[in-house]
């Protein structure tokens, strides 16, 4: 199946889903990324996190990171005090935290 561009080309869905993804989950510098140890957990996280309008995003773990799970969540330094309590006050255990520095990755969690 095809859809139309903008310019009238004849473009497939995987070719416009690969280009979206790299606008939105790219992780920047300075962005934080939380892992879970299961899909159940970063899943329950993430309805708790944008249910008190945390700005996140659940994103595929950059390949630079490991996880049994394969998703994460993204969200803003600013918050990661906010994101932790949130977490806490379910009993949800976030594995690690990351945080993106000039291209590498450091450990916060």
């Amino acid at each position: 199946m095809h859809v139309v561009g903008k310019r009238g080309m004849m473009r497939g869905r995987a070719e416009l889903g690969v280009s979206l993804r790299r606008r939105i989950l790219v992780v920047k510098d300075g962005d934080c990324v939380a892992i879970f140890h299961s899909i159940h957990r970063v899943m329950k996280a993430e309805k708790i996190l944008k249910t008190e309008n945390l700005e996140i995003l659940l994103i595929p773990i950059p390949r630079q990171l490991s996880s049994d799970c394969g998703l994460a969540i993204r969200f803003a330094p600013v918050d990661q005090q906010q994101l932790e309590s949130l977490l806490a006050e379910t009993d949800l255990v976030i594995a690690e935290i990351w945080q993106k520095q000039a291209g590498e990755f450091r450990q916060l969690l």
